[in-house]
């Protein structure tokens, strides 16, 4: 058996030619047309939150693999939950961001310090 890979110059070649998709992010809008009837792919879905993206892969007839569904047999989700527990970690930081004085135009310290509460600067 011999193993190995071909880098291809655009992504509608890859499309055209795999048999399955392995992706960390569903597919955007523009990979919509690209999908093949019974072409598998594996990623997030997400599909609770996306309506346009469910109903692409429907009517694209892809076989849809969710990490977010897999399953052991205790009904833990092994892909779900240390994505879930980043996430988490990383809206205080998304959070903080937003609260930067170049972002929100008003600069906000949201920790509680002594003799302190909430400012605005």
């Amino acid at each position: 058996m011999t193993a190995g890979a071909k880098i291809l110059p655009a992504i509608e070649d890859v499309y055209a030619i795999a048999g399955m998709i392995m992706k960390v992010k569903e597919p955007i809008e523009s990979e919509y047309n690209l999908i093949s009837k019974g072409q598998l792919i594996y990623t997030y879905f997400h599909f609770a939150s996306g309506e346009a993206l469910t109903n692409a892969m429907i009517s694209h007839k892809a076989v849809c693999l969710a990490y977010e569904t897999v399953e052991l047999d205790d009904h833990s989700l092994p892909l779900l939950i240390p994505m879930s527990e980043v996430a988490g970690r990383m809206s205080i930081h998304e959070g903080a961001k937003y609260l930067e004085k170049t972002l929100a135009d008003v600069g906000c310290c949201s920790g509680v310090f002594r003799e302190f509460s909430l400012r605005r600067f």
